[in-house]
């Protein structure tokens, strides 16, 4: 079945939720009713996978109530009825129950789906220390691989050794494990992961001490990060007997470390985190971290696999998590900040290392009043305070051209000077006027025609002033343009913009740029109230390369106006470089990320009136721009980039890192990606 567009199951998403209910103790009938109920919410959510606490149809606090076989008889007729009930409802179910295997009694997670017992995972180690004395009345059941089971009428595999693997959601692999098995050095789970899991579970019993909830935290983000995979984890709570402990109902997913969703402690009823999880993302990332797979092959762990169809529904179900607009600025005030302290230090420590390498040469570096020239030159001066070196010795020149206007210039200027740096002004137009006299060019005749030969010839005088001037000063060329750029080709290539000594912004996206700059005025890092004043004026300047004037009506040249909107393109840049993903995933994603400015987090400091929208053909009309100039046009020109330090864990666009591709290639599969689910926003 084809699923709409509008679909996250059909982006590589599935729903799971991690449940807790009030249990009755020792009453099995009714906590498979409780189970139901919630069963029928996740239901009705487009759950896939409905995740229940360790020991949940009778409790786990029952103790030597567990031998007895009324409760245990109890406990397979209410497995029996959860099947029966689970025919015409859309998650697997997975509960913990008390189950009989030959001379023992194991601690088990009970598999069901679509009226179907699919199997049944033993717990494999017990715990029998402080509160807990499991062994009383359970067996491990790390040994019990490759068995069956009998549960009142129905049989199923039986073992720790079960994956769950849906035939219709592409990567949707489960494990079960439970509780202890988690707190061991090498959990059942983590060969589970190396035998292809990707939504790993955890049934818990669990009762709360100080501070053990964030060890729980501490060991299902680890476990996720680890295992490169989901964690959902579901811990008892209400209705638990409290002789000498209590419960607190902790349920929480991860996935790849990143906390996804948790409900509060201690409920009053029951409570489901419930989140979508990206089975693209994980498969990518093991795909790209190839020692994932080299440690199956130390390990081989043996798995058996049950095969199941979920048959997700085709509608538009929503997406249960939290997008960022900006995925290289996050929404977290704090997370932010420790990002911008890192960026800028591992620019400044790169700049510091090469000067110190190559003989403490004096910076030049070409000033224009725009972003990245400004980000850079703050660098700069920070890598001189460091070196301790006279900031004097740093030598900016502002260049202007044909169409560079008086608030730009006068900014670079005031910037430069409240810096510290030793400025100076170098009317480019007397030269680039030769040139276009020498070549031909219409407007050397007062012909009105600013081509691509009209800017490329400025922005070739001015690198090739720059590299003049180091060497006639001693110095050498700090390059200013950003990813963003770089992935778009938006430079002048050779003796352009494209080319410097060493590229401090190579590894900032434009996105990033902006708020490393207010937190550099926020926190005052090395700059007083002068050059704060010139650094917001500058934030508030629009994008502009300054190359062509100004048309009738007065506007000025836009950056944005002619390739897109930056934040669009690093929302696809982010997600091609770091994921892979298809063309019409990154679509989904920015349109559920960007179609209502008043739905979802903005990054801390960003201003009210700039709070934008994109519908889904603007998305999809820059999108197509992205994956053109991306993939077929731009790459010779990174084939070629100078020296610069990566910054972002998405991946920097060296052709001697993160990004190796041809100079020759193409977009074409890409395009015909994107336009096999969106056939009528994709052009020809």
């Amino acid at each position: 079945m084809s699923l709409p567009f509008e679909s996250a199951y059909r982006h590589g998403f599935a729903r799971v939720a991690a449940c807790t209910i009030p249990v009755v103790i020792a009453d099995p009938a009714a906590n498979a009713e409780a189970v139901l109920a919630s069963a029928r919410e996740c239901d009705a959510d487009a759950v896939a996978v409905a995740l229940f606490p360790e020991l949940c149809l009778t409790g786990y606090s029952i103790e030597d109530l567990l031998m007895q076989d009324a409760v245990l008889d109890g406990v397979e007729a209410a497995i029996e009825r959860l099947v029966e009930a689970s025919v015409d409802l859309f998650p697997m179910i997975v509960v913990g129950a008390p189950l009989r295997h030959r001379n023992r009694l194991h601690n088990c997670a009970v598999v069901i789906h679509r009226g179907e017992l699919l199997g049944v995972a033993p717990k494999s180690y017990l715990p029998t220390y402080r509160e807990f004395y499991e062994r009383r009345w359970f067996a491990p059941g790390d040994d019990q691989v490759g068995e069956d089971i009998r549960v009142g009428s129905l049989e199923a595999p039986f073992g720790p050794d079960l994956l769950f693997e849906a035939l219709d959601v592409p990567g949707l692999v489960i494990h079960a494990e439970v509780c202890e098995d988690v707190w061991v050095p090498i959990p059942p789970s983590a060969g589970a992961a190396l035998a292809g899991a990707t939504v790993l579970l955890n049934l818990s019993g669990s009762p709360i001490t100080i501070a053990r909830a964030e060890d729980r935290k501490d060991l299902c983000k680890s476990q996720s990060l680890r295992c490169l995979a989901a964690y959902a984890y579901a811990a008892a709570g209400m209705g638990e007997s409290t002789n000498d402990v209590s419960w607190d109902g902790q349920t929480m997913i991860y996935e790849g470390g990143n906390l996804l969703a948790e409900t509060e402690r201690f409920p009053d009823g029951p409570r489901q985190s419930v989140a979508d999880v990206d089975l693209d993302r994980l498969r990518q990332d093991r795909l790209r971290q190839g020692t994932f797979d080299d440690n199956r092959r130390t390990y081989e762990p043996q798995f058996r696999v049950v095969h199941f169809e979920l048959d997700p529904p085709a509608a538009d179900v929503g997406l249960r998590r939290t997008l960022d607009r900006f995925p290289f600025v996050p929404d977290d005030p704090a997370r932010l900040a420790q990002d911008c302290y890192e960026a800028f230090n591992i620019q400044v420590s790169g700049l510091v290392q090469r000067m110190e390498a190559i003989g403490r040469p004096k910076p030049v570096i070409g000033v224009s009043g725009g972003l990245d020239s400004t980000h850079a030159l703050l660098v700069v001066a920070r890598a001189m305070d460091r070196m301790g070196r006279p900031r004097s010795d740093i030598l900016a020149y502002t260049m202007p051209g044909f169409a560079t206007s008086e608030h730009t210039k006068s900014n670079a200027i005031a910037l430069a000077e409240s810096v510290g740096a030793t400025i100076e002004t170098i009317d480019i137009r007397p030269a680039a006027t030769e040139i276009l006299e020498g070549i031909g060019h219409p407007f050397a005749e007062g012909e009105p025609v600013h081509d691509i030969t009209f800017e490329n010839v400025q922005a070739g005088i001015r690198t090739d002033f720059l590299f003049r001037l180091a060497n006639q000063h001693g110095g050498f060329v700090i390059g200013t343009s950003d990813l963003s750029e770089l992935a778009l080709g938006w430079a002048t290539y050779g003796v352009g913009d494209q080319m410097s000594h060493y590229a401090v912004n190579a590894g900032v996206p434009k996105t990033l740029i902006q708020h490393v700059i207010r937190w550099v005025i926020s926190h005052r890092e090395g700059v007083d109230d002068a050059e704060a004043a010139v650094l917001q004026s500058v934030l508030d300047t629009e994008i502009s390369p300054e190359l062509v004037p100004a048309g009738q009506d007065g506007r000025i040249q836009s950056t944005e106006d002619r390739i897109g909107p930056y934040a669009l393109h690093d929302f696809a840049l982010y997600h091609v470089l770091r994921f892979g993903f298809r063309p019409s995933k990154i679509a989904f994603l920015a349109w559920r990320s960007w179609h209502d400015p008043e739905v979802g987090a903005w990054p801390p400091g960003f201003p009210d009136e700039d709070r934008y929208a994109y519908d889904l053909p603007a998305v999809a009309k820059w999108l197509q721009v992205f994956l053109r100039r991306y993939f077929a046009f731009a790459q010779f020109k990174r084939s070629a980039i100078p020296n610069g330090p990566k910054v972002s864990p998405a991946g920097s666009l060296s052709p001697r890192g993160d990004w190796r591709a041809p100079s020759d290639g193409n977009a074409n599969a890409w395009i015909a990606e994107l336009k096999a689910a969106l056939p009528e926003l994709v052009e020809e």
